[in-house]
Order: structure tokens, then sequence, then C-alpha cells
């Protein structure tokens, strides 16, 4: 048994030791001087060894069984200082009560020199403020030794068990996970060098776990990834701050497919706490993070068609439309793309010629770039924005066209472009364009989902584009319909100055029914006509055109406006009707079927000017009422009972009879120019009344004033606007006189026509007129009733007009070879320019009109008029 001197106190704790030890076997060694030849070799154990993690304890036993010497390393277990442990019978301080007896007996055994070691549970004695012991478990090693007088005492090693528990179970769990973890798993020293790697990460970078002892990250990662990598172990190791899944890239040996890891790090302790390393816990994630890439390119993509379908074909315009297109796909999905359309659609061709071989003419009408001035891939020279151009038969964007099956453009070598697509636009199977879709270099190249999202999108953009080419083809076809159907130039009309505009709503709005007309009546009177037909698109124009057609019909019957606009709204209720007019007058009150019939509302103000009078009669159905600006007062608005639209029925229209001074303004006009979204109907009306402050002006400056200070830009509705100037026949220029009924009013009514042309200088115009009114007088003294009345009208023709109070009016017929009588008013027919009859309140009108003699024109010679009849 090996004796150790009793009073022997060397300091256990490694606080105490020497700062500048080191660790044995490690980069720095401290080896003792050797003091002569077989003299030991001593080493001292810096602080990180064994018993940093092992509580080891050592104290001495008297003679007399009482602690007599006290270690610091018992201090730090027991928590007993040496001034207090020091005297005190180990027995009753630290064993329990009932294990008091043996512990004596052994102690006993002890002291006459008996050595023993066993484990122990012992109690620590309570501290004063404390109301209860701590109960532990050590491993006591007793060696009896002798003391200097030769009287037995004892040196005892205590070892805490619950420590070396502690210590096994952890040993198990660290080869857990380097024998059995599936995650590479790494300690790295304070010199970034590994000191312990796992089998799995063996298994995947080669070789045995030794292999890798001593090795850095510069041996597995490109330079400038291991450089990031050992930046932030550093900074790990200097800070203490763990870093949770850093992505790592690089290459296995032996293979060119990059790989993917997200590592953990954290800095590893000794027991003391003193750095000792970095834990790397490293897990491969390439087949998540292609996953990752395949999940956000697919909610890019599905995020990228749900903008397109927000973004593309808000507009029925075929350019804009096209870079609605290039909006959405630059820069998220390309970095360059344009769009080329065939130039026979946009020129309104159903089918461009060449579709075949892909080499009709096209129109770049969009481009776009998130590269500035960079060149486009696919000809030798870009190609400008509205500019028409063509591929050659061999290339590449011609065979997409002419297969409408995407193709990929090799990139030209030296160029900024990597990969480019030429993805046909079909729509309805009918191709209607090209798109081009290109990245440039450093960019990923086009893949196959790449190609199907391309195709898609130059799908949904051509359908769109093909809506608008459509959309556009009728909209032109029903504004030209419209515009045939409006007055050609500038109408005249006698009595009246007359100027007129219309605009039509623009390209994103279909054309409206908004129809105007001047119509010349017998007996220099004029009929304005202002309507709107309720609706869009070529419907309303063919329903505007019907309407006006029938305005005009209904006009020259001279009949009175709140009749015109009965027999309107009987043909406006028909427009509807499969049997026309008759069958919706006999299913008035039935109820509409919805799939056979449609109904036509139209709003309409028609008024009749009188140029003798100055008088003029509206009605008005369902209208904005007609604006009068007399000379020297304000504007104001007519009060016109506004009556129920046409197509309604059921109510009769009212009429009103105004007085227009000479020079007085009358304006009729649509919705369109006095409402939009931005500006409520009162408003447009105050507005418009307000800017006719001027009516002296030209007529044709009155209406660009009105249409530049109205908010005539809003392209919402079309605008009609008619505006005549009141100009009153002279009354030097009007022959009335009234004739009893008598034979020798027909000699009378000669002389009064004879003289009043030739008070007009009108000498070539007598005969004809004198013949003419001696057949007027004698209808009117044989068939009609009451006095007669002749009035000559003097204006641009000649109007002669004989009344009488008979309601029967003439009707003209072929008279036979044999028959006296029945040839007047063929003869007035082939004299006149135009003749007729009309009702009058008080009975009829039967008139006829000449043209003035110009000396260019040649008028009819009445013997030969005479003899045709014959």
């Amino acid at each position: 048994m090996s004796e150790i001197p009793a009073k022997a106190t060397e300091s256990e704790d490694p606080s105490d030791r020497a700062a500048g030890e080191v660790t044995p076997g490690g980069p720095g060694d401290a080896v003792g001087d050797a003091e002569g030849a077989g003299d030991a070799m001593w080493q001292s154990s810096p602080p990180g060894s064994i018993y940093d993690y092992i509580k080891v304890a050592s104290f001495s036993i008297g003679p007399d069984g009482l602690v007599d010497q006290w270690s610091l390393r018992a201090e730090q277990i027991f928590g007993i200082s040496a001034e207090r442990a020091v005297g005190m019978d180990p027995i009753e301080a630290f064993v329990a009560s009932d294990q008091r007896e043996r512990g004596h007996r052994k102690m006993a055994e002890i002291l006459d020199g008996r050595e023993w070691t066993g484990v122990v549970p012992f109690r620590l004695p309570a501290p004063a403020e404390a109301d209860g012991a701590t109960e532990g478990l050590a491993e006591v090693y007793v060696m009896p030794t002798t003391t200097e007088h030769g009287e037995q005492a004892a040196v005892c090693i205590v070892v805490d068990v619950r420590t070396l528990r502690r210590i096994e179970t952890d040993l198990a769990a660290s080869q857990a996970i380097f024998g059995q973890s599936p995650f590479g798993f790494l300690l790295i020293d304070s010199d970034l060098r590994i000191r312990r790697a796992n089998e799995r990460f063996a298994s995947v970078f080669g070789g045995s776990v030794d292999d890798h002892r001593g090795r850095t990250v510069h041996d597995y990662l490109p330079r400038s990834e291991a450089e990031r990598v050992a930046a932030t172990l550093r900074r790990v190791l200097e800070t203490g701050n763990s870093i949770t899944d850093m992505h790592v890239t690089g290459q296995l040996p032996d293979s060119d497919e990059r790989r993917h890891w997200s590592v953990n790090l954290y800095r590893v302790h000794s027991g003391t706490g003193r750095p000792i390393g970095i834990a790397w816990l490293g897990t491969d994630i390439t087949r998540r993070r292609a996953a990752a890439r395949e999940a956000a390119a697919a909610r890019r993509n599905l995020a990228l068609l749900n903008e397109a379908g927000a973004r593309i074909g808000n507009s029925l315009d075929l350019e804009t439309t096209a870079r609605e297109l290039l909006d959405v796909v630059v820069p998220g999905f390309c970095d360059l793309a344009t769009v080329d359309l065939y130039q026979g659609l946009l020129a309104g061709d159903e089918t461009p010629p060449g579709l075949a071989d892909g080499s009709a003419e096209l129109r770049r009408v969009a481009f776009s770039s998130a590269v500035s001035d960079a060149p486009f891939a696919g000809g030798p020279a870009p190609v400008a924005v509205g500019a028409v151009h063509h591929y050659s038969f061999n290339s590449s964007c011609a065979d997409a066209l002419r297969t409408a099956r995407p193709q990929h453009i090799p990139a030209e070598e030296g160029g900024l472009i990597q990969s480019t697509l030429a993805v046909p636009m079909v729509a309805h199977d009918t191709v209607v364009g090209l798109a081009q879709f290109s990245r440039t270099k450093g960019s990923e190249p086009f893949g196959e989902r790449d190609r199907a999202l391309a195709v898609e999108l130059a799908a949904r953009a051509a359908v769109c584009i093909d809506n608008a080419r459509l959309y556009r083809r009728e909209h032109e076809r029903a504004l030209m319909l419209q515009r045939s159907l409006l007055p050609p130039g500038d109408p005249e009309a006698s009595g009246l100055d007359i100027a007129c505009r219309y605009l039509p709503g623009n390209a994103a709005t279909e054309v409206g029914g908004d129809w105007f007309d001047v119509i010349e009546l017998p007996g220099h009177r004029t009929a304005l006509v202002v309507g709107d037909v309720m609706g869009r698109g070529l419907r309303a124009a063919v329903a505007m055109g019907e309407l006006r057609t029938a305005v005009r019909t209904l006009a020259l019957l001279d009949l009175e406006p709140a009749e015109v606009l009965s027999a309107l709204d009987e043909i406006a209720r028909g427009l509807g009707t499969p049997g026309g007019v008759q069958q919706a007058t006999r299913t008035a009150r039935q109820p509409r079927d919805a799939d056979l019939s449609e109904v036509y509302l139209a709003t309409c103000v028609y008024a009749v000017y009188d140029s003798v009078t100055r008088r003029c009669t509206f009605a008005n159905a369902g209208h904005l009422p007609p604006v009068l600006v007399e000379p020297g007062e304000s504007a104001l608005m007519l009060d016109v009972p506004p009556g129920m639209p046409l197509g309604v029925g059921g109510e009769p229209f009212e009429e009103v009879e105004v007085e227009l001074p000479e020079g007085a303004l009358l304006a009729l006009y649509t919705d369109g120019l006095v409402e939009s979204r931005d500006h409520p109907l009162d408003e447009g009306l105050q507005a418009f009344v307000g800017a006719l402050t001027d009516p002296s002006r030209p007529l044709e400056d009155v209406c660009d004033h009105v249409l530049s200070t109205l908010d005539t830009h809003h392209g919402e509705d079309d605008i009609a606007l008619l505006m005549a100037r009141v100009q009153g026949l002279p009354a030097e220029s009007v022959g009335d006189w009234t004739l009893p009924r008598e034979p020798r009013s027909v000699g009378r009514a000669r002389e009064y026509a004879r003289g009043q042309l030739l008070s007009w200088d009108l000498e070539p115009l007598v005969d004809t007129t004198e013949l003419l009114v001696s057949e007027l007088v004698t209808n009117a003294l044989r068939y009609g009733e009451g006095e007669i009345r002749l009035r000559l009208l003097l204006d641009r023709t000649l109007v002669c007009e004989v009344w009488d109070a008979g309601l029967v009016q003439p009707r003209r017929r072929r008279a036979r070879d044999t028959d006296e009588g029945g040839r007047g008013l063929q003869l007035v027919g082939l004299l006149s320019a135009a003749w007729g009859s009309r009702r009058t309140p008080r009975g009829k009108t039967v008139w006829f009109e000449l043209p003035l003699p110009d000396g260019e024109t040649g008028l009819a010679d009445p013997a030969e008029a005479l003899l045709s009849l014959f």
C-alpha cells in the first residue's frame, strides 16, 4: 500500500494553475526541462482536462477519526469550508443516522490500517439558514497512513457518482450523434480544423472518419464559399452567437453537380466554460432546394397568370392590349419582349395574305426592355414600333407563324441575348401575330415550364387582341353607317343659318345612336331633328338609321310635330318585334317574349320652323330641352313638355309654338354634350347655357367655343350638336293675296303672280308661273271650299301656294286620250321642280316650286309640256 503524506495540501483547483499551461499533446505542449538523466518528465494539465468534468476531492482523517485536512475540491463538492470541516467527525457529519453505526465500525477498521473502497450515500449538513439537508452519493477510496508520531490515520479520495453517471450519459449521446445521426456532424477546434467527423459526413465526402481529421472547409468548398464559411466560423468562435440554417453550396468529390446544405453552428465549451471549438450540424437540402425552386416558379407563374388576367384586356384598343402584355412579362418573366401583329388584320381583313407560309407583313405594335438601349435578337437591325416588316421563310419566327407552335431562337454569339422564345399568338384557331420573349445573359434560360407559360400568356393576349380587333371592326362599321346616315356637309335651310357638330365616342366605347337632321319642308319651312337611341353598337346605329329614315318620310307628309312623334313611337315599338309595327300594335298590351323581341327606346326633339312667320313648333319625346338665346338676352332652356321616350307608347305628345326673333340662336343637342361620369347632368346643362354668351359671333365659332368650353373629350358617349340662327324671310320676298270663290279669281291670280314676279325681276318665270297658278286656283274653285289664298315666296327657289278650306287632298292620275280633263296636276308635275299638298288646321295647301333662273339651267317650255300630255 502506497503512503501519501497526510499533510500534503497542494491546491487541486484548476484556477490556481499557471495560466500559460496548455493541453498535453496540443500544439503548445509545455515540457519541463530535464534536470538529469533518468529524472521523470513532469508536465501539468491546464483547464480542459478530465478533472474539469469529474468532481474529485480529497481530505484526511487523523488518529482520532476527525477531519484534519480539507481540500478546496472538497469544499466545492460538499459545500463546506475548511474552517468548518476541520475537526468534524465525518461519520456524524455526512452519514445518515441509520448508517452511522456501520460507519463507525468501518472507521475503526480503517484506523486499524485497513484499506477500503465503496459507494457511500452521504448527507450534506444544512446551512444555518436552510431547513433541511442535501443528500448525495459518492464513491470513496480510503488509504491508511501514519502520522509523524506513528499513529494510524487515513487519506480519503471522493468522487461524485452523479457526475460520473452524467458523463456516461453524455458519452452515450455523443456516440449516438457521431455514430447513428443521419446528419453530418463535425467538431471543429479553435484553429478551424476538423477534430472529429461522424460516419454520415464521411459517407458523403468519402474516406474514413479519420481521413477528415485536421482538414478545413477549404478542402470541401470552392474558394469564395469556403472563405465565407470560414469567416462565419470565426465569428461564432469569437462571439458565441449560434448560426441557424446557413446555406452552403458546393460539390461532392468526383461530381459536377451543385449541392446545397443547411448548416447549424454553435460554440462548444469545456467543463470550466472555456471555448474549445465549434459544432457543425449539416443537412443536405439539394432536393428540398430544387422542390422549393419548383414551387417558387409555380407560384411565380400562377401570380403572373393572375396578373395577366387582371391587366390584359382592360382596353379594347389593339396597341394598348399589346403593351399590357409586355407590362406583365417585363421584367417578371423576361428582359426584352416584342409584339408583332399581322398588317392585314389591323387593316380589317378577315384572313391576312401569306398566312400559310408565315411571311406576310406584320406591324410591330409594342416593345419593352428592362435593359436600356438593348438590341433585340431576331434580325440584323431592330424593328421600330409602328414599322411594317416580315420574316424570311426559313427563319424561326416564320416557322412559328406557319406552324402555330413556339420556337426557340438560338442566341447570337457575342450578343446580349441568351435565350429567346418566338410564340405565335393564336386566337380562335387563327394566328393573329407573334410575341417574342428574350432573356439576357446572366438570367436563367427558358425551360419547358417557361415555354408553357409563354404560350398561355400569348394565347390570353391573342384572345384579347382578337376581341379588340373585332370590336374595332364593328365600331368602324357602325361609325361608317352612322356617318352615312347623318346629313352630308353643311345643311342649308330657308331662313336659317345652320351649323352642326358630331363627335363619336372613343375607340373604347361602342358607337351610340345619336343623330341629327335638317329637313326642308314645303313653303320654305324647315324641320330640325335631334335624337338618341338608347344603347350602343351596331344595333343602336341600325335602329338610329331606321328612325331617321322614318322621320324624313313622315316629314315629307308634312305632319304636325306631335303627329310625327306619335308615328315614330309606333315605329320604335315595332323595331324589336318580329312582326313589325302591326304586330307591335296588336301585342302592345301583352307581355313581350324575351327570346323573340327586343325593346328599342329613343329620345327625340322635333321642331318645325316657318321662315315667313319666324314661328317654331316643338314636340319632345323624352329628350333634353332646346336652348334659345335671343339677341341681348341670356340663354334659357325652352319649357317643352318632355313626353315619354319613343318606344314606350300609350302617351300623346304635346306641341309648343314659340316665335323666334330675328337673330335668335336655337340649340338642339344630345346628352353626351352635357353629361359624363365626372359631370352630372344638371352641372352640364348649366355649363352649356353659360357657354352661349355671345350669339352674334359666327355660328361655326359658337359651336367650337361650346365644344372647347364643355368637357367633350371624355369619349363616354357620342355628341351631337345642332345650332341654328334665325334669319326670317324678308317681307318684300312674300306675296300674299286672298281671292273670293268666283271664276274671275283665276284671272286675278294670274295678274297678281305676273306683277309680283316682274317686281322680283323674274320675267323668265312669268309664263310658267301664270299657267300653274291658273291650274291650282281653278282646282281650288272646282273641288275646294271657302275663300282662296294665293302666296308667293322667294328665297333660294320660288314657291307658290294655293290655300283653301277643303279637306280633300288632290290626287294625281293619268288621263286617257279620250278624256277632256284630268291633266292639270300632270302639267304641274312636268313644269315644276316639285309639287305637293299638305293639311292645315283650316283646310289644305297645294304648292309647287320653281328653280330660279341662273343663266345655265334652262326652263321647261309650257307649250312642249302641253303637247307631251297628248
